[in-house]
């Protein structure tokens, strides 16, 4: 082993030898899109903070899963702006709510060619921008599984492909198998957030979902960046409830929990690049202050080379792009 018999540079040589033997490969297939939609008709409302981005309405939000579907993408994640909000969320629930309606208009149109992953939450749809219930000023937990359950059974019988709540209420995923199950839907997974922190990264998503909390905030129930092994407990207990793929958000600042999410339990891993991962990129390459295509790279790589199986991405489409780019 010692120099100069062995050389790793002679394996960097040139870029045919450099794919060959690379150790992490990502394709379009690892890539998850996900989209806003919002009532009307020819909607297009551009969120300032994540350029590119947009609430778009159905029949815009299919010409963009066209556009997705193109670059070799076959993946999408669901997120509603409802015409109006209430105190517990029920609207979410509602069988013309509007990401049911999303959901069957892109089943009718696309069939099975594009996966619809349906985010399962309340924030979007409350007055007070919580996740649930209040009760004494805080997220009462299992009256919000109720309202969970409903919005899970009415998503999967519009078409959705996969269930996946975001809400982090205990017991939550139990809640969903059984509604699920007891419904004729037993084949319809779900993907847990499971380990879903209480970070700064989500103020550009706020202003794309409308779902930023009239007070407080949502420490008491999303996790706290400073634990790691709680964040093992959380994807463990998700797992025994019957969650089919488990998901790690933010994904940038904790590497760290996805790799020992990897290694600890044999279950394919999401993680879910988040609004303000997208939204610094893009400010930094904007003032030249980055190179942002290979940044951008760079932190997918990352994050597939922590150990996610999945990733979900505002620059799926791009990435998608370059991976679609022969090499010279």
């Amino acid at each position: 082993m010692a120099f100069p018999v062995t050389r790793l540079r002679r394996l960097r040589k040139n870029t045919i030898l450099r794919g060959m033997i690379s150790e992490t490969s990502l394709s379009a297939d690892d890539l998850i899109m996900p989209l806003f939609v919002c009532p009307g008709s020819k909607v297009n409302n551009p969120i300032l903070s994540m350029p590119g981005n947009s609430q778009l309405s159905i029949d815009l939000l299919l010409d963009e899963c066209a556009k997705i579907m193109a670059t070799g993408v076959k993946s999408v994640l669901l997120f509603g702006i409802p015409e109006h909000k209430d105190e517990h969320g029920h609207v979410a629930c509602e069988h013309n709510g509007i990401v049911q309606k999303a959901i069957r208009a892109i089943k009718e149109r696309f069939g099975d060619e594009l996966l619809i992953v349906a985010d399962v939450c309340n924030c979007e749809y409350t007055t007070h921008g919580h996740c649930g219930t209040i009760v004494d000023g805080d997220v009462d937990n299992d009256l919000t599984l109720e309202t969970l359950a409903s919005q899970s059974l009415s998503l999967a019988q519009a078409g959705a492909d996969v269930i996946a709540p975001s809400d982090m209420m205990d017991g939550r995923v139990k809640k969903i198998r059984e509604m699920l199950d007891a419904n004729g839907f037993s084949q319809t997974p779900i993907m847990a957030y499971s380990a879903k922190y209480a970070s700064g990264f989500y103020g550009p998503f706020r202003e794309a979902a409308e779902s930023a909390p009239k007070f407080g905030d949502r420490r008491s129930y999303q996790m706290n960046p400073a634990n790691s092994d709680e964040a093992m407990r959380e994807i463990a207990l998700d797992i025994e409830e019957g969650a089919d793929m488990v998901m790690v958000k933010p994904a940038l600042s904790y590497l760290d929990i996805i790799r020992r999410c990897k290694d600890t339990f044999n279950i394919p891993i999401a993680a879910y690049s988040v609004s303000g991962e997208f939204a610094m990129i893009k400010a930094a390459g904007a003032n030249g202050w980055i190179d942002e295509e290979r940044i951008m790279m760079e932190v997918v790589l990352s994050i597939k080379r922590a150990g996610a199986d999945i990733i979900i991405t505002y620059f799926a489409k791009e990435i998608a792009a370059i991976l679609n780019t022969p090499r010279h």
